[in-house]
């Protein structure tokens, strides 16, 4: 027990520096990781990748609320964007988790696999969106904000998977992309998380201290250390040049999505 806490704290710091550095939540990162130390203290397949996702959603709550407040020192959050798409987002968040909850998840992990090897390609190539394209109105945002909810609470991950990509493709620029990201992934947290503790509440294969599908041992342990070096990558980020952010966030892209690829194997 004592080696998978040092492990959750490991984990929890490197999410931390990544979620403040890209405003995403970590998730990319954190649910392989989970899925590699759950399945050594032998928790039950049935229920492996679902406690994942639901522990990988609950920590995001925590690491990008500590690292929304880093990047709102520097005055980098667009609160107009991420008030337009909150209501779309915990409409999708929380019904893409209870749909996780009661299905298979192999068509979506293999349609979203390959979105983030496109997106990847996309940001290395570091082609420019059309000059004249910005951000949809009030009905857009709801609707972009529903996809990316339900995907987001669907795979177990923070939103800027999808945020960063669509707001880049709405020429914001990339600084102000990654404090908006970390904000919008509060609701789709909180949301997520809702759903995946109704849906695994009568679970019986879930293993003792957890909360629906979030596993509290592993939540306690990431948190502990994301929320403390969350502040550290946000101060990394705005003293970065953004094209080389978006290199970062490619790389980051490559390495989610082979690891998902990994699991068919």
């Amino acid at each position: 027990m004592l080696e998978a806490l040092l492990l959750y704290l490991f984990i929890g710091a490197i999410v931390g520096v990544l979620a403040g550095l890209l405003g995403i939540g970590g998730g990319l990162v954190l649910v392989p990781m989970l899925v590699f130390v759950l399945s050594a203290q032998e928790v039950d397949p049935a229920v492996l990748m679902k406690l994942a996702f639901a522990t990988s959603m609950a920590a995001v709550v925590f690491t990008t609320l500590s690292s929304v407040r880093a990047h709102q020192t520097h005055g980098f959050v667009r609160w107009d964007v991420v008030l337009k798409m909150t209501p779309g987002i915990l409409l999708g968040s929380f019904y893409g988790a209870r749909l996780a909850s009661l299905m298979p998840t192999l068509l979506l992990k293999v349609i979203f696999i390959v979105f983030l090897y496109y997106v990847a390609v996309q940001m290395l190539r570091d082609v420019d969106p059309e000059p004249g394209r910005s951000l949809p109105g009030t009905l857009g945002l709801f609707g972009v904000g529903c996809v990316i909810g339900g995907v987001s609470s669907f795979m177990g991950i923070g939103g800027g998977t999808l945020a960063v990509p669509f707001m880049s493709w709405c020429n914001v620029p990339f600084h102000w992309v990654i404090g908006t990201s970390a904000a919008i992934a509060v609701p789709i947290a909180l949301a997520g998380t809702a759903g995946y503790i109704v849906g695994g509440w009568e679970n019986e294969l879930r293993p003792f201290l957890s909360l629906g599908f979030v596993y509290v041992p592993a939540l306690l342990g990431i948190v502990s250390a994301s929320v403390l070096t969350a502040p550290l990558g946000a101060k990394l980020a705005h003293e970065l040049p953004g094209n080389l952010l978006k290199r970062v966030f490619a790389i980051l892209l490559i390495f989610g999505a082979t690891s998902m690829l990994l699991d068919f194997f």
